[in-house]
């Protein structure tokens, strides 16, 4: 049992160093990044298209899809006009900072200089908690269809992120949430944490978020 973990150890901090290096690698070209988690069916695609919609208007942007299969996500992002570039993980449950670096390594920086890279990982709330990317910010997207308690019960995700969106709030006519708690649960969590309510569908709040990314146009 000892030797495990030993191994999960050095497998987290061997992730850690090069999750370093993809930040200063990106950080060299002044690439603004982020780290895009959370639940399938949460929404993650459909914020990331609104925001490809509008930020490119400013910005090269990148966007890197993580899936266990398929370029879905990364062909309704690419509609919008920005570039995708698909890692498909196989029976990994997240993107690890070894899939960044390669993508790193097989694409030219200098397009994107001054511009952003989103990175979308895949669907899930507890594996990328381990595996930091080398992005500048984390963005964690749950949405009220999945129940008022699951902030509360993924709350290291959300200790190490930086900003939160609960998002599909055009159905809080139809499903029974109180909102302003799911929002306590965040900032109870992590009181740094930034949250944002959104809504894919009419765009409510869609402003706000891309205020929160900080960006200088």
């Amino acid at each position: 049992m000892t030797k495990i973990i030993e191994l999960n150890e050095d497998l987290i901090k061997n992730n850690d160093r090069l999750a370093v290096q993809n930040q200063r690698d990106l950080n060299d070209f002044n690439i603004k990044s982020f780290d895009v988690v959370g639940a399938i069916g949460a929404g993650k695609t459909a914020i990331l298209e609104l925001l490809a919609e509008e930020l490119s208007k400013h910005f090269q942007i990148l966007v890197i899809n993580g899936d266990v299969a398929t370029r879905i996500d990364a062909d309704r992002i690419e509609k919008h006009g920005v570039k995708t570039i698909q890692v498909n993980t196989g029976r990994e449950c997240a993107l690890n900072s070894y899939h960044i670096s390669q993508v790193i390594k097989n694409i030219d920086l200098n397009e994107y200089e001054n511009g952003l890279v989103f990175i979308e990982n895949v669907g899930n709330l507890i594996c990328p908690s381990d595996f930091i990317l080398g992005a500048d910010k984390r963005i964690v997207v749950v949405s009220i269809t999945e129940g008022p308690w699951v902030i509360k019960k993924h709350p290291l995700l959300f200790k190490f992120s930086d900003i939160t969106v609960i998002n599909k709030i055009d159905l809080l006519d139809v499903i029974e949430v109180d909102l302003e708690e799911m929002v306590q649960d965040a900032k109870t969590i992590n009181p740094n944490i930034k949250v944002v309510k959104t809504s894919a569908i009419t765009k409510e709040g869609i402003s706000e978020l891309i205020d929160s990314l900080k960006l200088e146009k």
